[in-house]
């Protein structure tokens, strides 16, 4: 008599398909999206589609997340040097034949427009991650030096765009990875002195507006209606928050629209007003949970590839946590970065989306491999 094939029940059919989220670091960001889609509906109260649109670049970013989950870290290891030539190869076509938006030369268009120098806040760390893989054994001076040139490429690139924000996250992610990789104190105090020596030449080489940008840091009230308008704006935000908070819905500076980009670059000085100094401690936590989890999975990943890769990604989000908080605060020049996995839009959520991915990955090829 032939057997019944046993039917497996749902729970055990849709298993295999979850079984790739590290859900430690999931329930973080679970928690910050959640986080965001209250605090939006509230700051984008005059967009009505701008909720919408976030729940989609949500949709979105979960999407590429669960594709990288399902990528092993050894096909990482494979695209590295492939999807670091492209992404150069994307620049240089955008320094060519870029399309320029408000006087920046910084997409490119392939039947959409597409911005190029987001592939490479992951591509320069994936393609530094893999050199250092294949020179575990002998990282000395003449490394770090190749790898310096491996991080000076894209910046420069982007650098002329001129986008110096990004510009910066690419070095900042670069950086970390020559640094995990055991860059001498040495180096990095010579660096330092260097880079202190460096400021006026650097001043010379900037561009008018990044240069009132730095001078708005400084006394923000030389130009309040001007360029010390958005700094301004968005510390009486914070500050008339005080503990508590005003309220859900109740900031006087976001609903009178006095806090500029309130639902992108300056979504925090609207959420420091409705939940106060309370809620922006309950927001730090979560964030140091990320980093901390981040941490933790470079910490145990199997090999020099995955645990530099996961812990540049891991300071990536450091980075852009700490830079949007400290230039709403007025500690930090104000540039474009987003404050991750909470700011409208799209592109920096792929981004992030990815990197939480790779690090879902690393953390999951690690449990199969001790098995």
């Amino acid at each position: 008599m032939a057997r019944i094939p046993e039917r497996r029940s749902l729970r055990r059919r849709l298993r295999p398909y979850f079984t790739v989220f590290d859900w430690p670091l999931g329930l973080v960001l679970f928690m910050l999206m959640i986080t965001s889609v209250i605090i939006m509906s509230s700051a984008g109260a005059e967009f009505p589609d701008r909720l919408e649109h976030q729940i989609r670049n949500f949709l979105l970013a979960f999407a590429v997340m669960w594709v990288a989950a399902n990528v092993p870290p050894q096909m990482l290891m494979r695209l590295a040097v492939p999807i670091y030539t492209v992404g150069i190869a994307l620049l240089i076509a955008v320094a060519m034949f870029g399309i320029i938006k408000k006087g920046a030369r910084r997409w490119l268009y392939v039947g959409v427009d597409i911005q190029p120098s987001e592939i490479l806040k992951i591509a320069t760390p994936l393609m530094l991650a893999w050199y250092f893989q294949q020179r575990a054994n002998a990282n000395n001076w003449k490394s770090f030096l190749i790898a310096a040139v491996l991080v000076l490429v894209p910046f420069i690139l982007i650098a002329k765009q001129p986008d110096l924000g990004t510009a910066l996250m690419v070095a900042s992610s670069g950086f970390y990875v020559i640094f995990l990789a055991g860059l001498p104190w040495k180096a990095l105090l010579g660096m330092g002195i260097a880079g202190a020596a460096a400021l006026p030449i650097g001043w010379s080489m900037m561009h008018d507006y990044q240069r009132e940008r730095v001078m708005t840091l400084i006394d923000p009230t030389s130009d309040p209606l001007g360029k010390g308008f958005h700094i301004i704006q968005s510390e009486i935000a914070i500050g008339s928050g005080g503990m508590m908070g005003k309220g859900y819905g109740k900031g006087t500076q976001s609903y009178l629209e006095f806090v500029p980009e309130q639902t992108t670059d300056f979504l925090f000085a609207v959420y420091s007003e409705e939940f106060g100094l309370i809620g922006n401690c309950f927001l730090l936590i979560i964030y140091l949970m990320l980093i901390a989890r981040g941490m933790m999975i470079a910490a145990n990943a199997p090999n020099t590839f995955s645990r530099l890769l996961a812990g540049a990604i891991t300071m990536i989000f450091f980075t852009y946590a700490f830079v949007n908080m400290g230039m709403v605060s007025g500690i930090l020049p104000v540039v474009g970065v987003p404050l991750p996995f909470m700011s409208y839009g799209g592109t920096a959520f792929i981004t992030l989306g990815l990197g939480a991915g790779i690090l879902m990955s690393i953390q999951r090829h690690r449990k199969l491999v001790q098995t």
